[in-house]
């Protein structure tokens, strides 16, 4: 069930929005002041929180500012109440990272409207996120199969470069001592530097061989 935080030290205007959501089947927490909502915020975590400007001692502002310095708070939906309707409060509302007004006095449909549309933006938000999280380590995983596939080619051409190099260690020793030998040593040193350089082309090899044996 969605919970939905209220802060308003007007009892009226509290009671009122508390029955209005209960009844639409949201979980209703309130806070008739500004630190009781901060600390309420903090135990019950809501969906979403709606929350007067003007309260004494610690106001809305104050309120949404220390929402936003927690990582577990810093994305909670916030919906500010208040009698100020100029550009300057919107702004500065908006500044700190609330995400709607409502002006008193307002309306059910005002309310319940501001509300549907904050969660499904939040909704969609976080699918989204999701679907990106997916993407990246889809695309970690198809990485490590690629450097898997790359070392295993690499070990199967060091493989056979030895076994090359075997076959001329042996044609050099079936040689008398002096025959061709500068041709004989020429030719190790070419098939040494054919197998170099082919490894040589790829990209962080070393790095590739201590990443992929973990």
């Amino acid at each position: 069930m969605i919970k939905i935080l209220v802060i308003e030290d007007e009892v009226e205007i509290r009671s009122n929005l508390l029955e209005l959501l209960t009844l639409e089947g949201y979980n209703v927490v309130g806070a008739d002041n500004g630190m009781t909502g901060l600390l309420g915020a903090f135990e019950h975590l809501p969906d979403l929180i709606i929350c007067d400007v003007m309260m004494p001692e610690l106001d809305g502002y104050d309120v949404l500012r220390a929402l936003r310095q927690e990582p577990k708070t810093i994305a909670t939906p916030f919906i500010f109440l208040t009698a100020l309707a100029n550009k300057g409060d919107v702004r500065q509302g908006m500044v700190l990272g609330a995400d709607d007004y409502l002006t008193k006095p307002f309306t059910r449909a005002d309310v319940l409207t501001a509300i549907k549309s904050r969660l499904q933006k939040q909704a969609a938000s976080q699918a989204q996120l999701l679907k990106l999280q997916q993407e990246i380590q889809l695309f970690r995983e198809g990485l490590s199969g690629n450097q898997v596939e790359l070392l295993t080619n690499i070990r199967q051409h060091m493989k056979e470069a030895a076994t090359k190099l075997e076959i001329v260690v042996n044609i050099l020793k079936a040689l008398p001592p002096s025959e061709q030998r500068e041709r004989s040593i020429a030719l190790v040193q070419n098939v040494c530097a054919s197998d170099i350089k082919i490894l040589s082309q790829i990209p962080n090899f070393e790095y590739l061989l201590e990443t992929t044996s973990m």
